[in-house]
């Protein structure tokens, strides 16, 4: 059929002026039932129809079928199609239908063969074409649904390039992907601001379901058109056990242009009809709420609405909480029940929960349907202004606005533009309208109208229902993509809307639907490969295994489109494996499962928080700690009390500190365990780079550590000759600070009793002799071998000598490692265990026994009791077995085996762990407890241990990891305050100035206690400005640095 219109410049946008009157002109010369006859022949669209052609001949009724309505056929191709003179159809459009596949039928199968051509195939096209774009359209023709009828060579040259402008390269769809990444991590930032195209809505999912939720949970889901409520009941893990009972009920014109409180009492009124036709005997029921339009979240069960719907329009809501509105017609209309509203959520979050799978839990949801979103689990500590800094949470990406701020400009073609130009609102929801079914499909009817309207398509002829918005849905896109009768399918659509199609027409608009929903899906893998990416980047992950659940007509509407979807997904993030889990369950189902887990994490919190309350302590204490603290230092110090004292408060008789003008060479001798170290140090001005040290490490093996005192001490002996061989300093008699990290009883500067071995030592001989005799001993049983044993010391009077070389104001010493311990400089006239009143001295304090008598009992739990019970050491130690490094992991064993007991933890997993007596060493609070840990990390330090953790029991594992260190350095940092207060009392100072030397790797090591140590130090002890230095080598060059100022004393006496 010509066109007497083509080449015409049109006036309107679509409908071309002569096409408009030619028809108007038929129209006016038709008879009541108007009708139009036209021909299709079988041989070409082009050339004239000839007597011999296969024609078919019709009429289009404009009214009510009539008599008149006929169709003819050569007998011929009749007989050919299997039809006889006796066919009848009562239907035009069946009639049509069923003429057109035998026509089509026949017309194949008479003409000769044709090589076929790949659609998309760009004619007249360079040689050179990019490899990549040909790439993309060999994929596309491996996915289309059927190939050109042998009477079309390919799409035609006019619709081609359109078609080529749905066609995104790969370096397209990455830009995608890297705009939606840069949008997700802004949008985390700023949501409360603004500040992205993003809303990237917090929703409060926290908790993942673990298969141990049981009981009865109601959902309500809310639509458009109805109101689904639900009733699952979780009886095992299984949910394929789970009991459910469902009912609908259609949303009526009134409740949707009514109030918010008639919306709410309709819904509430829904589940109580619901509740009463199922007759359960049961009282309590948590209930989870979908909404299906956006909202603001403060809380899992509290929400704004943010925007609705142009139906629906309810007064009185804006502002208000919905779930409390909800709760409160829950309350009036259901008053024979007790219904908790748990939890309102969106579809999407809805989608992600209903694939529910302890194992492998879906991280995201995604919903490709008449609009498109995604949800997906985010590390907390990255969403800004939630309170929630721990675990994961679920955030609503609300994806359809990407786009809104330019982001896809150079994507957009003239049919978007022009569907856009027509949609309720223009300039928004970008991503939305290139995906959704609802858009997408207007999109087509765009690109048909408007190619109509150039005279690309139909000869120029357009009738008013390809202009009607809507008229195009997704089943038509479905119908005509069809892959064994989309040519006729799509000839019957066309005829519907009154289009005149050749079947090079009907051919180009298969290409043209298939195009746009091509695009639609490789556009909705780029926006999921940004998601997953985020996941994984948050994660810390070189690779990320996830489970995507998935939901919506569109996505299920064509096998190829998930194809597509995935195979490019593998393309744009090649770092993630991903497995599709189509949401067969239904979003009600989801619903419930977030209320349960909620409810379960709910209940299983008030059980942690329960454990963990006595080790939250509170600042008073805290002050009660500090004060029993300064009154044991009391007792220690005082002659009288001493011997009933906790705290042995030894004297050091290191009675000065570095002040600088020390200089030479001094040996130090460092002994606390199975290796120990023989240092030569040699200080020197400051200028000159202070002090260098020379350090070889010895070996001490179990048979001369449990020997005696003899073998013992010659092999340490026969170890400083070797070092002083190999740096050529044999013969030369040093002064040596002799560090031994045992028990002793300090007689003075260079005698030092042996109370008890420890550290798997037990050479006989040693206990109650003085240490430094023994050493000396050793020596002279050497020949021409001599050492001026200066001083014997601990690590801690080291470590504040050490720290004292940098610092003149370091008058403390403290380690938190393994052990912990504490000394300071007090004041002579306050030791009464010893002569004179001038001057100070370090007195050792040996805190760790802080407690030994008692008066501690308040701050024991029962983990500590516990701990110490099964220690070596009963009833000893009992202050540092609440701080050190040595006793942390064995209460935090203790903690999970009861949390364990009552299944807060390792539902049904392996957990014989932690039956294992130390199988947790200080690192583990150190790696457990680092900033910025996600939950798969988490679970992959605990599998170390050989603990098959889900996240949630991670997060429990770090919470109560958090608390037992989190006490450890505020009631480490209550003895310091009591250390500090009394050196300014001492000194009747208003404000003091006073730096403290610290050492151990509990407190180097770990990510927060000296954070927290400080900042208890400071609120305990306000008038105390105390600086921590941390040491360098405390039981080495502190050794010898002691040895250097008793030398400097004794020249200073000499002279």
């Amino acid at each position: 059929m010509s066109d007497p219109s083509r080449g015409r410049t049109p006036k309107d946008p679509f409908v071309r002026p002569g096409s408009s009157s030619s028809m108007r002109e038929s129209r006016s010369n038709m008879a009541p039932a108007s009708r139009v006859s036209f021909m299709l022949n079988t041989m070409s669209d082009s050339g004239p129809a000839s007597e011999s052609s296969h024609q078919i001949a019709f009429m289009l009724n404009t009214s009510s079928p009539s008599e008149d309505d006929s169709f003819s056929y050569p007998k011929k191709s009749r007989a050919r199609s299997g039809h006889t003179s006796d066919d009848s159809i009562s239907q035009p459009e069946d009639l049509v239908s069923s003429s057109f596949i035998a026509f089509m039928s026949h017309s194949v199968s008479s003409r000769p063969t044709r090589e076929k051509q790949p659609i998309f195939k760009p004619r007249g096209t360079a040689a050179d074409k990019r490899s990549q774009e040909t790439k993309d359209t060999a994929r596309v023709s491996r996915l289309a649904p059927h190939r050109a009828p042998s009477n079309t060579s390919a799409v035609s040259d006019q619709v081609q390039k359109h078609l080529l402008l749905f066609n995104l390269s790969k370096e397209k769809l990455l830009a995608v992907k890297d705009s939606m990444l840069e949008a997700l991590e802004r949008g985390l930032k700023h949501h409360v601001k603004g500040g992205s195209s993003l809303p990237m809505l917090p929703t409060y999912v926290c908790a993942m379901p673990d298969g141990s939720e049981r009981g009865s949970f109601l959902a309500l889901q809310m639509s458009q058109t109805q109101v689904k409520v639900l009733l699952l009941q979780l009886t095992s893990k299984d949910i394929k056990e789970a009991v459910l009972k469902t009912k609908d009920f259609d949303i009526t014109e009134n409740i949707m242009k009514g109030t918010g409180d008639q919306l709410f009492e309709f819904l509430a009124q829904c589940l109580a009809k619901f509740l009463a036709e199922i007759d359960t005997k049961e009282k309590y029921f948590p209930l989870g709420f979908s909404f299906p339009f956006r909202l603001q979240h403060s809380s899992l069960n509290q929400c704004m609405l943010i925007q609705s719907s142009k139906d629906f329009r309810w007064s009185g809501m804006a502002g208000n909480d919905l779930a409390q509105q909800l709760q409160t017609a829950i309350n009036q209309q259901c008053k024979n029940y007790q219904i908790e509203v748990i939890a309102v959520v969106s579809d999407t979050v809805g989608t992600m929960m209903s694939c529910y799978n302890e194992k492998n839990p879906c991280a995201a949801g995604l919903v490709i349907d008449a609009g498109t979103n995604c949800c997906y689990m985010e590390e907390a500590q990255y969403i800004v202004g939630v309170k929630e800094n721990e675990g994961r949470m679920c955030m609503n990406t609300e994806w359809g606005f990407f786009g809104n701020a330019g982001e896809l400009d150079d994507l957009i073609t003239e049919f978007d533009l022009l569907m856009d130009k027509q949609s309720m609102n223009p300039g928004e929801n970008r991503f939305d309208k290139l995906i959704g079914s609802l858009y997408v499909s207007d999109t087509i009817r765009c690109c048909l109208a408007r190619l109509a309207e150039k005279g690309e398509l139909f000869n120029g002829v357009l009738t008013p229902n390809l202009l009607t918005k809507g008229n195009l849905e997704l089943h038509d896109i479905i119908e005509i993509t069809d892959e064994k009768l989309g040519l006729s399918k799509t000839k019957n659509f066309l005829l519907r809307q009154g289009m005149v199609a050749s079947n090079q027409d009907c051919f180009d608009v298969q290409q043209i639907c298939q195009a746009v929903f091509i695009r639609s899906a490789k556009l909705c893998a780029a926006g999921l490969a940004a998601v997953l990416t985020r996941i994984r980047n948050a994660q810390q992950l070189p690779q990320l295994k996830v489970s995507v659940a998935v939901d919506g007509n569109l996505y299920k509407s064509h096998k190829w489109y998930c194809e597509i979807l995935q195979e490019t997904l593998t393309s744009l993030a090649p770092e993630c494996t991903v497995s599709f889990v189509p949401a067969s369950n239904g979003i009600a189902v989801g619903v419930a499962m977030v209320t349960a887990a909620a409810l379960r994490s709910r209940t299983q919190k008030q059980q942690v928080v329960q454990i963990l309350a006595p080790f939250r302590l509170p600042v008073s204490d805290l002050e009660r700690l500090r004060n029993l603290m300064r009154l044991e230092m009391e007792k220690g110090l005082s002659k009288e009390t001493h011997g009933t004292a906790s705290l042995r408060m030894l004297p050091t008789f290191v009675r000065g500190l570095p002040d600088g003008t020390e200089r030479g060479k001094y040996m130090a001798l460092d002994l606390g365990g199975t290796n120990f170290r023989v240092l030569m140090v040699e200080v020197r001005s400051k200028e000159e780079g202070g002090v260098y040290m020379t350090t070889e490490i010895y070996t001490i093996t179990p048979e001369i550590a449990q020997s005696n005192a003899t073998e013992l001490f010659d092999h340490i002996v026969s170890c400083i000759i070797d070092f002083e061989k190999k740096h050529k300093v044999i013969g030369a008699t040093l002064p040596l600070g002799f560090t031994f990290s045992f028990p002793c009883k300090q007689i003075n500067l260079d005698k030092g009793i042996l109370l008890a071995w420890t550290k798997g030592f037990s050479a006989s001989g040693c206990v109650g002799e003085d240490a430094v005799q023994l050493l000396r001993e050793a020596v002279q049983r050497q020949e021409n071998f001599d050492l001026d044993v200066v001083a014997i010391v601990n690590d801690t009077v080291g470590t504040m000598m050490s720290c004292a070389y940098e610092d003149p104001k370091c008058e403390i010493g403290l380690i938190v490692g393994t052990g912990c311990n504490a000394c300071y400089m007090e004041e002579m006239r306050n030791i009464g265990t010893l002569d004179g009143d001038e001057g100070r001295m370090c007195i050792n304090m040996e805190w760790g026994a802080f407690g030994d008598n008692g008066c501690l009992e308040h701050f024991f739990t029962p983990f500590d009791v516990k701990v110490n019970e099964e220690s070596i050491n009963v009833g000893q130690q009992r202050y540092e077995k609440l701080i050190s490094g040595m006793y942390l992991g064995e209460i935090v064993r203790f903690i999970l085996l009861e949390l364990t007991e009552r299944k807060v933890l390792f539902q049904g997993r392996d957990a014989r762990m932690l039956q294992v007596k130390d199988i947790f060493p200080t690192k583990f609070l150190s790696e457990i407890e680092k900033e910025g840990l996600g939950q798969q990390q988490l679970c992959a330090i605990l599998e170390e241990y050989k603990l098959d953790a889900s996240p949630d029991d991670a997060m429990v594992v770090k919470e109560v990891c958090c608390a037992v260190s989190s006490r450890a350095a505020k009631v480490c940092g209550a003895g310091m305050a009591a250390i500090v207060e009394k050196i300014r009392e001492n000194r009747q100072l208003e404000k003091l100035e006073v730096t403290a030397g610290v050492d151990g790797t509990l407190y180097k090591v770990h990510p927060t206690f000296s954070k927290q140590f400080a900042e208890t130090v400071a609120l305990l002890a306000p008038k105390c400005k105390v600086k921590f230095l941390l040491s360098e080598d405390g039981s080495g060059k502190g050794a010898a640095l002691i040895a250097a100022v008793a030398s400097r004393k004794d020249m200073k006496a000499l002279g």
